[in-house]
């Protein structure tokens, strides 16, 4: 299995430039023809990256979490698959491109770098680990979907403002279409942190004995949770909508990063298992 393994890796790469090649034909030319295949493109893509997850999970007898470089290839098939589950959800499929080119740049470095790790320590073969991992994932994957379509939503104001009515204005989705899919994202991305952090409150203490719930990973996890649960509430409870929305959404956004970035360079953690 592992020749083919090591194929699907570089095929996955070479997908997903495919898929971004289809969207963004769609999006920048006039070729309408085109619109029926991206999403079967997408779908197959999808699949295949989930079978080689799979096939690494079970060759190398642990999830796909033990390296950035198995994280890149978790992450890129999170953002891919998020997205098709808001095209599907929504059928707007005009905004394919911005977020695929993401995909794409997490697989290709993923597959350039990922090596065969097979001794590894034990806690990481653990499938609720992996299984925390990947719905953490997911779940900032649906963030980074909500901060890419409120970028496009205040791309899409200005020029509207500015009375440029060019390219973007043709082709992207309405600005009432775009703060949708934005809280749409944000749904989707909570839903999927509140899994990821249920399973770290019940079953981590039990597999860390230097356990803490004040570890900064947590604790930063919990404030962006709450950030987007606010925004949701404030959505849905007080009628919020337009750039109101979308400039809270992509407060939590800059902080989500941010966050993430300090902790990587100033912060320790029992999250850090290489």
């Amino acid at each position: 299995m592992l020749p083919a393994i090591h194929g699907l890796n570089w095929f996955l790469s070479v997908a997903y430039l495919l898929v971004l090649a289809v969207y963004a034909a769609a999006f920048f030319g006039k070729n309408d023809s085109i619109q029926n295949y991206k999403r079967i493109f997408l779908f197959v893509t999808i699949v295949l990256h989930l079978f080689y997850l799979l096939a690494r999970t079970i060759e190398f007898n642990h999830p796909p979490i033990t390296n950035k470089y198995e994280i890149f290839t978790v992450l890129a098939f999170s953002l891919a698959f998020c997205y098709f589950v808001i095209e599907l959800l929504t059928d707007v499929r005009q905004t394919g491109a911005f977020i695929i080119i993401f995909a794409l740049v997490f697989q290709l470095v993923s597959t350039v770098y990922i090596d065969d790790l097979v001794e590894v320590k034990e806690v990481l073969r653990n499938r609720l680990l992996g299984l925390h991992v990947v719905s953490a994932l997911l779940g900032y994957s649906g963030i980074v979907l909500s901060g890419v379509y409120g970028l496009l939503f205040l791309s899409l104001y200005k020029n509207i403002k500015l009375s440029k009515f060019g390219l973007i204005f043709e082709r992207l989705p309405s600005l009432e279409t775009l703060e949708k899919l934005s809280f749409f994202s944000v749904v989707i991305g909570f839903a999927l942190l509140t899994v990821s952090i249920t399973i770290g409150i019940i079953w981590l203490p039990e597999a860390f004995p230097d356990f803490s719930y004040f570890d900064p990973k947590l604790i930063t996890t919990g404030i962006v949770w709450l950030i987007y649960g606010i925004g949701i509430l404030l959505k849905l409870l007080f009628n919020w909508y337009g750039k109101k929305i979308i400039m809270f959404s992509l407060a939590g956004f800059g902080i989500s990063i941010l966050s993430l970035f300090l902790l990587r360079v100033l912060a320790s953690s029992f999250h850090e298992f290489y």
